[in-house]
């Protein structure tokens, strides 16, 4: 993506497009000594400015994945420093709080010694911009204090099983979102016949599936959507306001990804499913009420036969048509 490919005009403003600056803006940014990088809805990496690539190892004109990127630094010991033995986990945590919000801020430190100041910002359309500052001349004790801190804080909201968000941190962005006062949806998923799965394959094979489960969903919602472990092995996402169809094609592609994990290496015969209930989340909701009319709904898909999601008294499968299956009504209030 070129940088005049980010320069926009809105109508009755005068903000000027970046062709219409009397300087090379492309060679400023790249130019420039802090670390610029966008990210597209797909965490697909789009721009990077020279300071960027050369922090992170980032080839001239390669688009890459936010996670790979992650996952290969941290393999090759390189870029940012990420302390933990378990690097899929590490990425969901982060992901639980990256792109939530239209602004982050963080402290990320560099194997080449530097601390960066990090600000993220998300535009509605899921892109994210972020711009890095080199900070290592500030007192490094205080430092020091800040990012222990940050550790206890990210303890403080992640599941430390599946390393998603735990149920503090997903109830706190269901009060966030209905803080905002607009729409949305929330799906209360649950593992069918979860407690065949531990008295067959023991609890170390239940703690794998709910793992594999959590790394799934990381992989197939988006990351604007909110995902987090409410209790045992049941799971609440988050979608901000979409249409209906994208967020029955988002379940339908999480529901499918679930019943393709590979488990027959390790425990034969063991295929894995979920059912869900989902409602529509609207202005002057309460957390009470949308998280009871969810239950409900999870409810009617686990004794209408599991392996499905229902929307109110509606099996929102897809047949190969596309159409809703199920004599249930659509439900949209």
């Amino acid at each position: 993506m070129s940088a005049r490919g980010m320069g926009m005009r809105q109508a009755g403003n005068e903000t000027p497009v970046l062709r219409d600056l009397p300087v090379d803006v492309a060679a400023l940014l790249d130019q420039s000594i802090a670390l610029i990088g966008v990210y597209d809805q797909h965490e697909v990496l789009r721009y990077s400015n020279a300071a960027f690539r050369a922090a992170y190892f980032v080839e001239s004109r390669e688009d890459v994945d936010w996670q790979a990127l992650m996952r290969r630094n941290h393999a090759a010991g390189r870029g940012t420093i990420i302390e933990t033995a378990n690097i899929e986990n590490w990425i969901s945590s982060v992901r639980s709080r990256r792109g939530k919000s239209r602004q982050r801020t963080y402290e990320s430190d560099l194997q080449d010694g530097r601390f960066i100041w990090v600000t993220e910002t998300r535009r509605d359309d899921g892109w994210i911009v972020y711009v890095g500052t080199d900070i290592t001349s500030l007192n490094v004790s205080e430092r020091k204090l800040r990012l222990a801190n940050e550790q206890l804080f990210r303890q403080s909201f992640t599941d430390e099983l599946t390393g998603v968000s735990n149920r503090r941190h997903i109830f706190s962005k269901l009060k966030e979102l209905l803080a905002e006062g607009g729409d949305g949806w929330a799906c209360l998923v649950d593992i069918d016949h979860f407690k065949k799965i531990n008295d067959t394959y023991g609890h170390h094979g239940g703690d794998e599936v709910l793992t594999g489960i959590a790394q799934t969903a990381r992989r197939t919602v988006h990351l604007k959507e909110s995902f987090g472990r409410v209790g045992g092995e049941e799971f609440l996402i988050l979608f901000a306001s979409q249409p209906f169809d994208e967020v029955r094609s988002t379940l339908a592609r999480l529901r499918a990804a679930i019943g393709g994990m590979d488990t027959a290496a390790r425990y034969p015969g063991l295929t894995v499913t979920i059912s869900g209930g989902l409602t529509h989340i609207s202005p002057g909701d309460t957390e009470e009420a949308v998280f009871i009319r969810a239950d409900a709904s999870l409810y009617l898909a686990k004794t209408s036969g599991r392996d499905r999601i229902y929307f109110g008294t509606a099996d929102i499968r897809s047949d190969e048509a596309g159409r809703i299956v199920g004599s249930g009504h659509r439900d949209t209030g």
